[in-house]
C-alpha cells in the first residue's frame, strides 16, 4: 500500500517510465526553476482560466472568463484568454434552440405591446418580463414561471408546478411584488397566453397599477430576454442533469437562480456583472449622489 499522502498517479507514472519518485521530483523542481517569470505568470493565468471555466460548469466563453481574471487582479487581454482556452481545449457549451409554447387560443382580453422590444431601462422596477417554460423529469413535466427585471436581468419572482394553470405565473408575480414592492406604472410584459390574460392575474396587475404589455402573435423577439434566460437555465443546468423527481429539479433550479444566476453569473448586457452585483453598484451610485 502507498502512503495516503503520496500521489498515486505519480507513483504509477514513475513505474511505467522506470524512474524513481525522487528523480521525478528533482526534475520537476528543475523544470519549475528554469521557467522565466513570464512563463510562470502564463501558467498561473492558465490555471485561473481553468478555474473560471469549470466553476461555470463549462458554460463560460472567453469574455466571461476574462472578466473573472480581471476581477481576480490579473492583467491579460481577452484575445489572449481566447487563445489560451483554445490551446487548453476549453469551449463553452452551445446554446440549445429555444422552443416556444403559448396557448393564445382564448377569448380573454389582450393588450398592446407597450414594451416594443425596448429592453433597456435606467432603473429597477420600471419593466418586468415574464414567461413559462418546461423541464422534463422522469416523474413528468415540471413547469417554471419566471419574472425578470429588465434593468438588471435579475430573476425577481419564480414559481414551479406540475401544470401550467393560472396559479403558476400568479405565484411568481406575487413573489416578485413581495420582494420588490414596485411603484405605480411598472410595465409588465408577457405573451398572450391564457394564464396571463386570466381575470385573476389581471386583477393583481390592476391592483398594483401596472401597465400591461403583451407580445405579438408568433414573434419571439418581443420577449427575447426571458426566452434567453430560459435557454441559459436549460443549457447550464437542465440539459446537464437527469432529474428523477420534480422535487429534485425544483431544488436544483431554486439553487441555480438564487446562488448562480442572480449572484454570480456574468451577463454580457450588464458589462459582465452579475444581476445582484449590477444592482448593488447602482444602489451605491445613488447613495454617493445623495450623500
Amino acid at each position: 500500500m502507498y502512503d495516503h499522502c503520496e500521489d498515486y498517479s505519480v507513483v504509477k507514472m514513475c513505474e511505467v517510465l522506470g524512474v524513481s519518485k525522487s528523480g521525478y521530483y528533482k526534475w520537476l523542481c528543475r523544470k519549475e526553476a528554469d521557467l522565466t517569470e513570464r512563463e510562470r505568470y502564463r501558467e498561473e493565468i492558465k490555471q485561473k482560466i481553468s478555474q473560471s471555466f469549470h466553476e461555470s460548469f463549462g458554460t463560460y466563453g472567453s469574455p466571461r472568463v476574462h472578466a473573472d481574471l480581471i476581477d481576480w487582479g490579473y492583467t491579460v487581454c481577452q484575445k489572449t484568454v481566447a487563445r489560451m482556452m483554445n490551446e487548453m481545449g476549453l469551449r463553452a457549451t452551445l446554446t440549445e434552440k429555444i422552443i416556444i409554447t403559448t396557448d393564445s387560443n382564448h377569448d380573454l382580453p389582450i393588450y398592446p405591446n407597450l414594451l416594443n422590444q425596448n429592453f433597456t431601462v435606467d432603473a429597477p422596477n420600471k419593466a418586468w418580463v415574464t414567461d413559462i417554460t418546461y423541464i422534463w423529469t422522469i416523474e413528468g413535466w415540471l413547469y417554471l414561471a419566471s419574472v425578470i427585471d429588465l434593468f438588471s436581468r435579475k430573476m425577481v419572482g419564480w414559481s414551479m408546478a406540475p401544470n401550467m394553470k393560472k396559479e403558476l405565473p400568479l405565484a411568481a408575480l406575487k413573489m416578485a411584488i413581495a420582494t420588490r414592492q414596485p411603484g405605480e406604472g411598472l410595465i409588465h410584459h408577457s405573451d398572450r397566453g391564457s394564464q396571463y390574460c386570466s381575470h385573476g392575474y389581471m386583477e393583481v396587475l390592476k391592483e398594483r397599477k401596472m401597465e400591461v404589455s403583451m407580445s405579438r402573435i408568433g414573434n419571439p423577439y418581443d420577449n427575447a430576454c426571458i426566452e434567453s434566460f430560459h435557454a441559459t437555465l436549460k443549457k447550464e443546468l437542465v440539459y446537464r442533469v437527469r432529474f428523477e423527481k420534480r422535487a429534485e429539479a425544483m431544488r436544483a433550479i431554486n439553487y441555480y437562480i438564487s446562488n448562480r444566476y442572480n449572484e454570480k453569473r456574468r451577463h454580457s448586457t450588464l458589462g459582465y456583472y452579475s444581476p445582484n452585483h449590477f444592482e448593488r453598484h447602482y444602489q451605491n451610485s445613488i447613495l454617493k449622489k445623495t450623500s
